[in-house]
């Protein structure tokens, strides 16, 4: 089997998102089958800017062949006051003004697009649904295309760009069931092939890289972490007010970790505690010490610092409005939630008041975690699914 695998940004800079999720999966079928795996890719770290930063060519990383093209144009200076105004009525948008604000959105990289459709490789599978690169390769790419949608709940996903992308795949890989829902409610695809996959996990919880981290910035219990980019977007300004409020009516030594890149400030508290980014091994060490995750973003596909709070042995609280965290925590027993301050404070009081309470969530977590997003058992469904299709075709 060969696959060539299309993502905007691609390589160990990228951290988390749907990018980081396809280069695991990348390198883990490398490792596991010995498939023939190329990735394609442009030279963009950042999301928000596609500034090239990665010398264009070819390279080896960790197995897979990686392919960088230059963008001809990231995200245009004017693009936020657009789509501004084309996301008041996505589904009304016109095919000229969707079309516009996808070259606007960046990355523009039709030399990328062409290398790609023109591989030799099985499978095309692109990620996520929402960039240049997946609107314009699918329709290219006939019967080959796989699509990882990473999709939301988002005005984006109403603009009429996207009815070609989900009709033209040749099959469709979710993270979650409330995904598939989400995507079945605004496409025709119910007969395209389809797999809940979910994300791969390691299940070491970290104890490999784990040694000596703890000393690099001392953090005493007890706490509850964040974990991810600080982002008004993700929730993370509304957890803070939250918990400021929180601690107005409930004093004590609890306090709320934040912890990942910083795409918004926070107000200073004095029980709020904001560390920026951290090594994988540090990163770890601050889960173990919590009393649970706290996952505030209503806008995730899958979530797998959730799953790596379940291997690191603590709860999850996650907002009722992300119904795939939602899900998760529904059918793993893992993990509570909550929809405004009244449930989070009661959440809280819980968590904080009852151990045997967090050990049972947690174990819950862990199990679910295991059987379901274990690298091996998740490799052989998805590898089944591609061989499926290919006998098909």
């Amino acid at each position: 089997m060969k696959l060539a695998f299309v993502t905007p940004r691609y390589g160990p800079t990228v951290i988390g998102g749907a990018e980081g999720a396809a280069r695991a999966l990348a390198e883990h079928l490398v490792e596991r089958f010995g498939w023939d795996v190329e990735a394609y890719s442009t030279c963009a770290r950042s999301a928000y800017s596609w500034e090239d930063v990665d010398p264009p060519g070819t390279e080896t990383v960790n197995g897979v062949t990686v392919h960088r093209f230059e963008s001809k144009m990231g995200r245009s200076d004017d693009y936020h006051a657009i789509a501004g105004r084309l996301f008041q009525d996505p589904a009304g948008a016109s095919m000229v003004d969707a079309q516009r604000w996808v070259g606007m959105q960046g990355p523009v990289c039709p030399d990328l697009v062409e290398a790609a459709t023109s591989s030799d490789a099985d499978f095309i599978v692109y990620y996520p649904y929402l960039f240049y690169p997946t609107i314009r390769g699918v329709p290219l790419s006939p019967n080959r295309a796989i699509l990882h949608p990473a999709a939301h709940d988002e005005e984006a996903l109403r603009l009429p760009v996207f009815k070609d992308v989900f009709k033209g795949a040749a099959g469709i890989v979710y993270h979650t069931g409330a995904e598939k829902r989400l995507v079945l409610r605004h496409f025709s695809v119910g007969a395209t092939p389809s797999l809940v996959l979910g994300l791969g996990v390691e299940t070491h919880g970290g104890v490999e890289n784990s040694g000596g981290a703890a000393e690099a910035a001392p953090l005493d219990p007890p706490y509850f972490l964040c974990l991810g980019r600080v982002e008004e977007g993700k929730g993370s300004l509304a957890l803070a007010r939250s918990f400021a409020a929180y601690k107005a009516r409930r004093p004590g030594p609890v306090r709320l970790v934040f912890t990942g890149p910083v795409v918004n400030p926070l107000f200073d508290h004095p029980d709020i505690v904001v560390t920026g980014p951290v090594e994988e091994a540090r990163k770890w060490e601050l889960l173990k010490g919590a009393l649970g995750l706290i996952s505030p973003s209503a806008m995730e596909s899958f979530s797998l610092v959730m799953m790596e709070a379940w291997t690191a042995g603590i709860p999850v609280v996650v907002t009722s409005y992300c119904e795939p965290t939602r899900e998760h925590c529904e059918q793993s027993g893992g993990g509570l939630w909550f929809d405004g301050y009244r449930e989070l404070e009661v959440v809280l009081d819980r968590l904080i008041e009852d151990g045997q309470l967090r050990e049972r969530l947690a174990t819950a977590g862990k199990h679910y975690v295991e059987t379901r997003f274990a690298w091996p058992a998740l490799l052989d469904r998805y590898s089944a699914f591609l061989e499926k299709l290919l006998a098909r075709r």
